[in-house]
């Protein structure tokens, strides 16, 4: 009998998903579901859930999820430690740090990828920042989309509607971080070494800070994604009752 319910419920829910008139649907069929849910003898307590409490949850999981990425990531040792998000030199740049590496100058190609990696962490806070602010402006049936969508959701809603701004509002942070943190230094002492066969490089395989910007936002989503995965799969991460009701009503 509860499967049933479960079923009515999570069929209401996608049926939702799709509407053009969300918000008034909303209750009509939050009436049908507890309707159901007394023909079947279970308590409505169990399935009432309003659009507050599950716009209000969701944006708990995703603060929660931002909040992770932040104090994981945004430390010293944050991305250098972690294999998952360290940032090495691009693609176009490898041949020239295989090149320093065979003829002794390791130093050098370390202190630049260390340097990298010292920008992204100080650009991390900023960034969860803006994802705070993209959380706050979401709509219910952004909401609605997210919970009934893959574990990677809010993930995938992130990247689709701010991940513009976000690189928008970044990149300064970024290029104030590696200019502190001597990127900029580090990259001509191991661009000279390297011979002039760097001089044949794009001007795009030398935009370093632009590189760093896509690689912090990369590492940011790796990891609230992680956390969004963690709070759908597990009840023990639904830190709140809010957050155990809403979920819960989706499992």
């Amino acid at each position: 009998m509860m499967k049933a319910v479960n079923a009515l419920v999570a069929g209401c829910f996608f049926w939702m998903a799709g509407t053009t008139s969300a918000l008034a649907d909303w209750t009509k069929y939050l009436d049908t579901v507890k309707g159901a849910a007394d023909a079947a003898g279970v308590s409505s307590a169990d399935v009432d859930l309003t659009n507050t409490e599950m716009v209000t949850g969701l944006k708990e999981a995703l603060d929660k999820g931002t909040q992770f990425a932040v104090e994981k990531l945004g430390k010293p040792g944050g991305f250098m430690d972690n294999k998952k998000v360290r940032i090495p030199l691009p693609d176009s740049l490898t041949w020239v740090e295989s090149s320093l590496r065979t003829v002794g100058q390791d130093e050098l190609a370390d202190e630049f990828i260390g340097t990298m990696n010292q920008a992204a962490e100080q650009a991390v806070p900023e960034a969860a920042e803006v994802f705070g602010e993209a959380i706050q402006n979401m709509s219910v049936e952004d909401a609605q989309g997210i919970l009934t969508g893959p574990d990677d959701a809010a993930t995938q809603y992130f990247r689709t509607n701010t991940e513009s701004i976000l690189t928008d509002r970044m990149r300064p942070i970024v290029e104030s971080a590696t200019a502190s943190t001597g990127v900029t230094a580090a990259y001509k002492n191991m661009m000279d070494s390297a011979g002039g066969l760097t001089s044949m490089l794009s001007a795009s395989t030398t935009d370093i800070d632009g590189y760093i910007t896509t690689r912090t936002l990369d590492g940011l989503f790796l990891m609230i994604a992680k956390e969004e995965r963690k709070i759908r799969k597990n009840p023990v991460a639904r830190s709140s009752e809010l957050m155990q009701k809403v979920f819960g009503a989706y499992d």
